[in-house]
């Protein structure tokens, strides 16, 4: 296969984006799209490789599965293991016990699949996992698994079935992106299935250039290739966190990429621009520092918590070319040179390492992630346990009739055990953290309180959810609930910020709409929060059922664990690690705004004042953490509330 030289300055324009975007650079709001730039290059150099040595009958799939392991392994397994060391020293027992299972799943072509069933792509969680990179070489190589083995055994067919097959799952892998991107957007993200298409884009120039020339008309590659790159930048810097992806906006940078490389022929402007020696240089290297990047940021993170100040990040970024091209001398180059590396070494070599980093990961999962690294006491090892779930949260809607059903068969009672209930409390996730202390409360007052919680589901009336369809069901038949019994009072607890505004890392969260097909845009947010409050508020006012809403917690910018973790590491002290105040204040300002200025209709509980002085707002205390991760209250950390919830649950009868 002739060398070209543009292609090495593409992927540069692809790795670039990516790590600018991944340090936090604002303005590159959509780099990650570089994943989608290096899908197109490797689904044509892959396949013109493989339809050539097919065509001369020199088609080996030893030797293609060889090369791939020269070509990914090596500098993927010297990054993982200088990774090793770091992780052991600086993460926290469950951040260790997460790098483990992503060693595992790395070695063994998976880790798409682990990050897809974790969390999420963006946001602050996601940027602490050292390896999260890795998804996308998961992908390929499942892709290099699959798509020689299906040419192989269509090859000998006409070409036009070929390319038909190829197009109907073009096609379909299209669709189904597209269409997950709205209802299952982590899946589509990370999986195979979804991201098909975009290889495909670069296997149908493959199969065209073999056959055909590049277009004779300067003037036509001149403009096609300045109109590709053009989509490319379009993408980088006006795509962001909120673009459904990988839907059919993903064809932007894709097919900006496909005509680049049809048409970025000599004597054009971008094939001059992407063949300067400093942007070759860069692609050369552009897959060890594409693997050296996310490991070297996510350990500053870790290290040093709070953001990284710009200046440090820029250093960062330097270093991971720095290392880069140490990975691409002395490791990429002599293990792809067969004449300082057999076949059977990398054979071995590669399997080697794939039981190293298994065994490896398998350890640190094993021991839990190592908690003895740091000298927790039990209390406070105790004190990130979560609350028990039991059947009064995220409970089975399958069979629950709206208009005939026992509540029994969902939630729980707390406190007394009798027929009529007293007080009805509802919520998202914050509500659970809340449930033993308020059962101890109302077994003093012998009173019965019913409780029933679902994940991310806002407790108002009307209000539909864009991953909890569920939710609106749920309210109504809390609603059902307390117009029969003529309760006391309806307690709601939440995680406000979460349908507002998201957290600090300006990830959106949670999308909300009042009707059930949406549109469920971040636009919408304030009036579907705004118009189904006051419509909460005029059902149970109607009812003259009183209201009572507790704000929530302030959210913290890392677990307490990570935080005790780094206290104990003496990286700083609890000051150095809890939310500043008028951060946390700015998160919620919406929500208290909103049910302040309501508070001749409801009974507004506003809770700030129990973790915050004038500064900070403390994440716990020496000898136990308030919280069980970064914004739900430990079961000690609830006690806080004690005299406010003894206030609400009045024993009036």
């Amino acid at each position: 296969m002739e060398y070209r030289k543009e292609i090495d300055g593409l992927r540069a324009l692809a790795v670039l984006p990516v790590i600018f975007f991944h340090a936090g650079f604002d303005i590159f709001s959509g780099g990650f799209v570089g994943v989608d730039i290096f899908f197109v290059i490797s689904g044509y150099l892959i396949t013109t490789i493989i339809i050539n040595e097919m065509s001369s009958n020199n088609f080996s799939l030893i030797n293609f599965y060889e090369r791939r392991a020269r070509r990914i392994l090596p500098a993927l397994f010297f990054v993982m293991l200088l990774s090793i060391p770091f992780a052991w020293f600086w993460l926290t027992p469950s951040d260790l016990e997460g790098f483990g299972k992503s060693l595992i799943a790395v070695s063994t072509f998976s880790s798409n699949i682990l990050f897809w069933r974790e969390s999420g792509y963006f946001g602050a969680v996601s940027e602490l996992k050292p390896l999260l990179h890795t998804w996308s070489l998961a992908v390929e190589e499942q892709y290099y698994i699959i798509f020689p083995l299906f040419l192989m055994l269509l090859w000998k067919a006409k070409l036009k079935l070929i390319l038909f097959s190829l197009f109907f799952i073009f096609l379909l892998s299209l669709t189904l992106a597209h269409w997950s991107s709205f209802n299952y957007p982590i899946a589509s993200f990370y999986l195979l299935p979804t991201r098909g298409w975009e290889l495909l884009i670069g296997v149908f120039i493959a199969f065209y250039l073999k056959d055909n020339k590049f277009f004779k008309s300067s003037k036509l590659n001149e403009s096609l290739s300045l109109f590709g790159f053009g989509l490319i930048v379009y993408s980088i810097f006006y795509f962001n966190e909120s673009t459904p992806f990988p839907s059919l906006y993903a064809l932007i940078p894709t097919l900006g990429t496909g005509i680049l490389i049809l048409t970025a022929v000599p004597n054009t402007l971008m094939n001059r621009f992407l063949g300067l020696s400093p942007i070759v240089g860069v692609g050369l290297i552009s897959y060890s520092a594409y693997l050296w990047h996310q490991p070297i940021l996510a350990f500053a993170r870790h290290r040093f918590f709070d953001e990284t100040p710009k200046l440090m990040t820029l250093l960062l970024i330097l270093g991971s070319f720095i290392l880069a091209y140490v990975s691409w001398r002395w490791v990429e180059k002599p293990f792809r040179n067969k004449k300082i590396t057999t076949r059977k070494t990398i054979f071995i070599f590669s399997f080697a390492g794939i039981i190293f980093f298994s065994l490896v990961g398998g350890i640190f999962i094993n021991l839990n992630g190592a908690p003895e690294r740091v000298n927790f006491s039990t209390e406070l090892q105790q004190s990130f346990e979560r609350p028990s779930v039991e059947n009064c949260f995220d409970f089975s809607f399958d069979e629950i009739n709206l208009d005939n059903f026992q509540e029994r068969e969902w939630g729980c009672f707390l406190g007394e055990k009798k027929e009529s209930i007293d007080y009805i409390f509802f919520g998202d996730s914050h509500s659970l953290s809340l449930k033993d202390r308020i059962s101890s409360i109302a077994k003093e007052r012998r009173i019965n309180v019913f409780y029933a919680g679902l994940s991310s589901c806002l407790p108002f009336q009307g209000i539909y959810m864009e991953l909890r369809g569920n939710c609106n069901l749920l309210n109504k038949m809390i609603l059902t609930i307390a117009k029969r019994d003529n309760v006391k009072g309806l307690v709601l607890s939440a995680k406000w910020a979460l349908y507002l505004s998201g957290d600090y890392s300006g990830s959106e969260g949670i999308l909300i709409s009042e009707n059930r097909d949406g549109p469920f845009l971040n636009e919408n947010r304030s009036s579907a929060f705004t118009n189904t409050f006051h419509k909460t508020i005029k059902e149970f006012n109607n009812l003259k059922i009183p209201l009572h809403i507790i704000s929530q917690p302030p959210l913290q910018y890392r677990t307490a664990e990570s935080s005790y973790f780094k206290v104990a590491k003496n990286f700083g002290n609890i000051k150095d690690f809890s939310v500043k105040k008028k951060d946390f204040e700015r998160l919620e300002s919406f929500s208290h705004k909103l049910f302040a200025h309501n508070s001749d209709k409801i009974t507004y509980h506003h809770i700030l004042e129990l973790f915050c002085n004038d500064n900070y707002c403390e994440f716990g205390n020496e000898k136990y953490s308030y919280y069980y991760d970064d914004d739900h209250l430990s079961i000690l950390g609830s006690h806080k509330l004690n005299l406010l919830l003894e206030q609400i649950f009045e024993n009036n009868s």
